[in-house]
This record gives C-alpha cells, structure tokens and sequence, in this order.
C-alpha cells in the first residue's frame, strides 16, 4: 500500500510540473503576441462614413457619465448618431443622459425609454427598441462600461470597410475604478483574458466577437436576422460574431485597446461577475474552456513543489511559474494606457484559478439583478 502511495505521489508530481511547464510556455508566447499586438497599426483611408452607435444602458453604474461622454468626444469621422437606450424611465441612467445631450449640445444624441421585452436577453430587448430609430448604415454597439479614445470610430470603421469583412469587434483592457476588489477584476482582464484571446487566434483555436464593439453594416445585421435573433442567446455577441462568420464574412479585430471600466465593490461581486463570465465561456466552448487550465501554471507549482516538500527542484520550479507569468503583467503595463497593479498577479493567478474549477459547479447566472439558467445550447431562461 506505501509502495502505490509513492508511486502515486510520483504520478502526481511528474503532472503537476508537466502543466506547470506548459502554463510558462504559455505566458511566454502570451507575451510575445502582447508586444506585437501593441507594436501594429491601422492603416486609415479617406472614406468616412456616417454611422449609429447604440448604448444599451440599465443602471448608473460608477463612472457611467465618463464613459458615454468618450463616445461623444470622437474625431475624424463622418456624422455620428449616439441612441441610449433604456427599458424603465426610472432608470438613473436617463439623468446620465440627459446631462450628455447638455454638455455635448452639438452631438446627435438621444434618449429612447421603451419597456417592450423580446426574450430573455435583455441587453438584446433594448437593442430591438432602439434600432428603429438609427438612421444610418454603419452600426456600431458597445456596452456601457467602456471606455474609447477619441480615435476609436475613426479605427473601427476603417476596419468594417477592409475587404471580406463584416463584422468589427475590439480587445479590451481591465481599468480598475475604485479599490483592491476592482484591481483584481481588471487583472483578470489583463493578465488572462487579453493574452489568452491573442493566443488562442494565433493558434486558430478562438473565433471571438465581444460585446465591447460590433460594428457592422445594416444589410449584414438583416441578413444575420437582426437582433430578434439573439434574443434569447446567453453570449450574444459571441452568436453574432458567428453569424456573420456563416455568411462567409470575417469578423475583424483592429490592434486597437479600449478601455473596460472595472467598478466591482465587494468579493463577492466579483466572484458573481467573474463566475457568469467563465459559465459562458465553458457554455460557448467547453473543450477550448477545458484546455484552457494550462493557462494557470502557478496553482500546479505550488501543488508540485507542495508533493516535493518544497525543496529546491520543487521551489525552482515555483520561482519559473512566478517569473513566466510576471512577464504577461509587465508586457500588458507597457501598452497604451497601463494596466492594473503587477503586484497582484500571483493572487490574481489563484484566484483565477478558483473560479475556473467553481465554474464546473451547478448553478444560475447572476446579471443585472436577475438570475439565469443557462441551457446547453446557449439559450437563457429567467428563474
């Protein structure tokens, strides 16, 4: 029986340093592709279209005011129509508003209220009541929490208009907004999302769409089935990405980072947030979600240097994992803007690690104050 224990223990320590050294290899090619990403460029041409843009609003989170005005700053493009959208005139978003149209007096902005519901989606509700008031060809959608630079429709666009394209969406980085809780959330974004995106398209193992931007002509989204079609879909950007994909178009991302405003107070809207986010992932890719542990080195060294008594193979082996992985923090700081506290990535690693194994668990999704179940096929159903 002692015999097996070691030969067991053996086994375990020889996998757990197996995946250590695949997660370093990891975040040393992750760290690369961030240096490229950050090093390219758009190449800009003269056309420049008018376009909607339509902000699906529900609530006045933290710096919501700040956000939406980045999108009234914009440079060099053609006309731009901003349509708000919101499901309850009580919203406190209405007055966020309704100061925009004060400070910006020479935009197009507008306000729509209409509580029509088209399915469980409700994001996707307000985008159906909203869209009949877009005027013009170019659509563009962006969730509320985001943050542009006054380049970022001039970009996009440019994008949109590349040939075989239908369908621009954008990267992101966490920019944290208030104090430890949401440092963590934005290095969540930068240190496993952000690189993990750029590997998994390098690879040809990711077909990503993001509800950051989706930017695409009129005739793209009536051929997809408009909004109506998604309005029961759990990841509806991910669905939409994938329907334009079907009509034999590419979904194009621009080397261009904006900024997702991380507000979460507590613990425990973090954990909330973070484990509706990882469910969805697994429900839109369960084998890719699955192969991503080997994304999470550093909770396999410690295991593997925890079996060897952490002596000194099992410590070096610790001291690679905290050094391959420091190197994606690092890499993402010196990109435009920053990122969030390198200090915090090994935290951030465990912790990551937690939600990915807590994501298996059973349970509903919380999201904007209501509760989800999700179905196999990507379909909501309210609890």
């Amino acid at each position: 029986m002692m015999e097996f224990t070691l030969n067991l223990s053996a086994w375990l320590w020889l996998i757990f340093t197996l995946f250590t050294i695949l997660g370093c290899a990891y975040a040393l090619f992750a760290a690369v592709l961030l240096r490229r990403f950050a090093q390219e460029s758009i190449k800009l041409p003269q056309l420049r279209p008018s376009l909607t843009v339509l902000k699906p609003l529900c609530g006045a989170e933290p710096e919501l005011e700040t956000n939406l005005a980045s999108f009234c700053n914009q440079e060099g493009t053609g006309r731009v129509q901003l349509i708000f959208g919101i499901q309850d005139a009580a919203d406190p978003a209405a007055g966020v508003v309704h100061r925009l149209i004060e400070r910006f007096p020479e935009r197009d902005i507008e306000l729509v209220v209409d509580p029509t519901i088209h399915g469980a989606n409700p994001k996707i509700s307000n985008l159906i009541n909203m869209l009949p008031r877009a005027r013009y060809d170019v659509i563009v959608l962006s969730d509320s929490d985001m943050k542009v630079q006054p380049d970022y429709l001039r970009e996009v666009t440019a994008t949109l208009y590349a040939p075989d394209v239908g369908l621009v969406t954008c990267l992101y980085r966490g920019l944290a907004t208030t104090g430890l809780w949401s440092r963590l959330a934005a290095a969540e974004i930068n240190h496993h999302f952000l690189p993990g995106v750029l590997v998994g398209l390098k690879l040809g193992l990711a077909r990503p769409c993001f509800g950051s931007t989706i930017a695409l002509r009129r005739e793209t989204l009536r051929q997809i089935g408009g909004f109506d079609a998604f309005s029961d879909q759990l990841a509806d950007d991910y669905a939409m990405g994938e329907a334009v994909r079907g009509l034999g178009l590419k979904v194009a991302i621009p080397p261009l980072l904006i900024d997702h405003t991380c507000s979460e107070k507590s613990f425990a809207d973090l954990l909330r947030h973070e484990l509706r986010w990882a469910r969805t992932l697994r429900v839109v890719d369960p084998a890719g979600y699955a192969g991503s542990v080997v994304t999470h080195p550093l909770p396999f060294a410690l295991a593997a240097a925890a079996m060897e008594g952490f002596g000194a193979i099992g410590l070096g082996v610790l001291a690679l994992a905290l050094a391959c992985r420091l190197l994606v923090p690092l890499q993402v700081e010196t990109m435009r803007g920053g990122g969030a506290s390198t200090w915090l990535s090994p935290f951030r690693d465990l912790l990551s690690f937690a939600v990915f194994l807590g994501s298996f668990l059973p349970g509903p999704l919380s999201w904007r104050g209501h509760r989800y179940i999700a179905r196999s096929d990507g379909t909501l159903t309210q609890t």
